[in-house]
């Protein structure tokens, strides 16, 4: 099990990069890829998701440009990549069952793996370990912000 916090009912693993800005993470994989989805928090904000329409493998985007739409009964809205480069592949998962974003955001509920162009460069903007559990904290304190889970959660 990874290292982790709880901050208000909102969990933040330890291992991974974050954009808090846009409540992504990205995990760096063995094969020069990262996987990145969606945080507790933006789940928590969004609340059961019904659908989630996600770029096609092949599709070049820059950081900040959505690679998802994500869509629930009080949001809908995009999710912003956190790092430049390619969707290599695409969790057929989510098209299937956009929920198990609520139920597994940081395992079995990613969107996509990316071939970053410049990933040395977008980590360093992001945050990870105590930092982002930091960055989370005063965003989660000052923002009165919870996350809501769902009965089979897990993170």
């Amino acid at each position: 099990m990874a290292e982790r916090e709880d901050i208000h009912g909102c969990i933040v693993h330890k291992e991974l990069h974050y954009s808090v800005e846009d409540h992504t993470w990205v995990r760096p994989n063995d094969d020069g890829t990262v996987t990145v989805g969606m945080t507790d928090i933006a789940q928590g904000l969004a609340g059961p998701i019904l659908h989630a329409r996600i770029k096609k493998v092949g599709t070049v985007r820059k950081k900040g440009r959505p690679i998802a739409t994500v869509e629930s009964s009080k949001w809908v809205g995009p999710v912003k990549l956190p790092v430049d480069g390619t969707i290599a592949v695409v969790n057929e998962t989510v098209a299937s069952d956009p929920q198990v974003i609520n139920r597994s955001p940081y395992t079995k509920g990613w969107l996509v793996r990316i071939q970053p162009d410049n990933l040395d460069e977008d980590l360093a903007q992001m945050v990870t370990g105590q930092a982002a559990v930091d960055a989370y904290r005063e965003r989660i304190e000052t923002e009165g912000l919870t996350c809501a889970h769902v009965a089979d959660f897990e993170d």
